[in-house]
Formats: C-alpha cells, structure tokens, sequence
C-alpha cells in the first residue's frame, strides 16, 4: 500500500494518520476535512470555550511540529461527496478526485435538529467549532432566556454553562428520567437532581412540537400544549452519521458504517473510525458506534493495523469510557449499562455527589460509574476491563 486518503479531519482523522506512522507507513497520505479547521478537541466547546474562558487556539490537538513530522497533505474545506472502491477514488464537492490505495473513513456523525429549526435565528446545535462559536455569541451576550432541547450529556453540559452565566435556563426531555438509557434509572435520577439543585428548570416526560417566532425564535411550544418563553434555543437530541457520501458505494451502511471488529468494511481496503463506525463490541455484545473520545483514539488503531496488513486486528481491550462535567460535578462511566443492571456503591456518599458505584449482572461488574471520584473510578475502571474481556471471549 502506498497512499491512504483519509475523510474527516476530527480526532478520529488525525489519530489514523498519527497510527499510519506508527506503524510504518511511509507512503503518501491525504486528509480531507469539511471544516476549515484543524483537527481541535469537541468535549470543551459545551463548557470551558462556551463559557468564553478559553479560546480556540487552546482546543488544538497537535502542534505545528508534528503536523510537519506526519507529512500528511490536508484539504480542509471540502466534502466528499462519493467513493468509488472499483476506482479508488474519493470525491470532493469541488470535482477532484482522489486515488489512494487505501480510504479511512471518518466523518463522524451531525447533530439531529427539529422542523422549522434552520428557519430561525437564535436556534442552536453543537457539534463544531462554528457552532460553538455562534452560541456562544449569544450566550455571552446576555441572552436572558434560555431553553435546552434534550437533556443528555451535551445537552446538559450546555445548561450548566448557561447557568453558570447567570443566565435562566430551562431543560426540556421526552424520556420521563434523562440518562437512564446510558445510566440506568437510579443514576439518571442522581444527575437529573444536579439541574433541579441549582435553580435549573427541568421539564420530563413531554416533547418538542414547534417554535414561535418570525425570523427569530421567541419560544418553544412543547407537546403538552405549554408555550415557553425563549431568546435562545439549543436542541441536543442526538446526532445520525455522516453517510450520505457513501450512498452507492457497496459499502453497507446501518445506523453508520458496518465493520467487523477491526473496523474493517465489506469493501476491501476500506475501513471506519469513530463516531461513524458501528462495530460489534465485546463489553456491549452487539454491533454499536461508539461516540466517546476515547473510542476515536483508540480505535484507529485497530482501524489501521487492519487496512495495513489486510486482516482484521483485534479490537481495544478496554472498556467503553466517558466523562461529562455538569454544574462543578465530574460524571465518569466505563462499561456498558445493560437493562437490569444493579448498580452498588462501593464508596463515597450519592447524597454529597461524591462516589463511585459499580453495576452488577449476576453478581458479576459490567459497568463503573462516579461523581467527584476520579481516582476511584480509574481503579474500578482498570479491574473493569479484564474481568469483561473474559467473559465476552
């Protein structure tokens, strides 16, 4: 193999490429990104960089000298648009066309937005830099009302900041207990208190019908029939993968892209990474794009030792991690929370929001999880991972 055009310049992009050189690959490598930036870290946009505390030179994920020592060609500012696998091409909205040896496939996933919502100005998602950017123009500026469509871990994350900006926030969540898909019952409960303890209004159990407003919105008319007052809306309500450029490719796309477990596609020379790749998991027991920032870095790894060598490589042996940091509290959870899950503190006080907790099938861990904990929670992460890794093999 002698190039490698690698699409989408996130984490994921930029972590093949750095896994292309480690493991010797000395041929030529291209990077196409739709967005005008290098590649910079997504978790701090919700908090430190919304809140105006830090700027965008602090989310860079590299340095100039390594960008030189990569020796990787970037094209930012353009989309692919198609691949063709008979031809070895990608390409780009612009009409090039791209031939490489071998294609990684990285374009992550878009946030889901709600009807009429590209409509009106002070409607907001977070996914990128710019979108960042926008909000937290507004935010900054005083925006008394705020609404927050969607209580998971961005949407919360973004109520907290606006919060901590003295501004009026209301969260609004279909599910009757946020977080309970990703933490169980007990533990989306904890985390929904974090909003209600600091003077958050959180609305369960009701949806999103519509907004008010001409040319900019004025409120959020929730299905129940209430109208709330707004001046800014964000709408965290998930995102979809970005699959539409592979359309007509041969590659099997569901719910993303379908690997085997060392990210390999059923095109061969093909392979996915991060948000976008839906692998089967050993600490999940089924097929799932895992959209965690570990997973990108991790992950491409295996990606990449797959495309070099042309057989599938073994996937990470850690477990599932993330972190979310909502009102001064740190959420971490590692694992996989499975429906009837028992969830045990092993230390530290729920009431104080500072524990660590593990779940529990059988009698047997599947799943850590802690506030304020974070060198307990490493420890039940790290007795974690063996344990699942036996009992997937």
């Amino acid at each position: 193999m002698r190039s490698v055009t690698v699409v989408g310049a996130s984490l994921a992009g930029l972590s093949a490429v750095r896994a292309l050189r480690a493991e010797g690959f000395e041929g030529d490598i291209t990077v196409v990104g739709k967005e005008l930036h290098l590649p910079y870290d997504r978790p701090p946009l919700s908090k430190d960089f919304l809140k105006g505390d830090i700027d965008a030179g602090a989310l860079a994920l590299s340095e100039p000298e390594e960008y030189e020592d990569l020796e990787a060609k970037w094209l930012l500012g353009e989309a692919a648009v198609r691949l063709d696998p008979a031809a070895r091409t990608v390409t780009l909205a612009g009409g090039q066309e791209l031939r490489s040896d071998g294609v990684v496939v990285a374009t992550g996933a878009a946030p889901r937005t709600l009807p009429a919502a590209d409509a009106l100005a002070g409607v907001h998602t977070l996914r990128t830099l710019d979108d960042a950017l926008a909000l937290r123009a507004e935010l900054l500026d005083g925006a008394p009302r705020v609404v927050v469509i969607g209580a998971g871990f961005i949407g919360a994350e973004v109520a907290s900041t606006a919060h901590r900006l003295g501004l009026h926030v209301t969260v609004v969540e279909a599910a009757d207990v946020p977080l309970e898909r990703q933490l169980g019952r007990d533990m989306g409960l904890l985390a929904a208190s974090l909003h209600t303890d600091h003077g958050v209004d959180l609305l369960c159990g009701t949806g999103v019908t519509g907004f008010a407003g001409e040319g900019r919105v004025t409120g959020v008319r929730l299905a129940d029939g209430r109208l709330l007052p707004a001046d800014v809306v964000v709408v965290g309500v998930g995102v979809r993968p970005n699959t539409d450029w592979l359309t007509g490719s041969g590659v099997e796309l569901d719910d993303g892209v379908v690997c085997d477990a060392g990210c390999a596609t059923n095109i061969p020379g093909v392979v996915a990474v991060g948000d976008i790749a839906r692998c089967p998991h050993p600490f999940t027991g089924r097929h799932a794009r895992i959209e965690h920032w570990s997973n990108a870095n991790e992950q491409s790894r295996t990606a990449i030792r797959t495309l070099l060598t042309g057989t599938s490589a073994a996937p990470p042996t850690t477990a599932p991690y993330f972190w979310s940091d909502q009102y001064g509290v740190r959420i971490q959870l590692a694992g996989h929370v499975p429906a009837g899950a028992q969830v045990r503190v092993v230390e530290g006080d729920v009431a104080s929001r500072s524990f660590a907790a593990v779940y529990e099938i059988g009698g047997e861990p599947v799943a850590a999880v802690a506030m304020n904990q974070p060198k307990l929670f490493n420890r039940l992460r790290r007795r974690l991972a063996p344990a699942l890794a036996t009992a997937a093999c």
